[in-house]
């Protein structure tokens, strides 16, 4: 159990951060499964609309430290890769 003011503190700031880099982390899992099932319609034009959307949700993820960079990169250039493909 934290003893010091400092380590309570982190805990509660700990908990509060979770929070809202979980619900950060949800909306860039949507916007990907939204391009990934455009994909799995086959409808190139749905799925160019919801990559572009996807884009800079990654991005934000990225630039707020919720992702690693490459990890981003690996996703979008899959996605990318897949519609280009239909």
């Amino acid at each position: 159990m934290a003893n010091t003011p400092q380590a309570k503190k982190r805990i509660r700031r700990n908990e509060r951060r979770a929070q809202i880099n979980g619900a950060r982390m949800s909306r860039i899992r949507n916007f990907v499964k939204k391009a990934e099932a455009a994909i799995e319609g086959g409808d190139k034009q749905a799925a160019a609309d919801a990559l572009r959307a996807a884009q800079p949700e990654l991005a934000r993820g990225v630039a707020r430290g919720v992702i690693h960079k490459n990890t981003a990169a690996r996703k979008l250039s899959r996605l990318s890769k897949r519609v280009a493909a239909l």
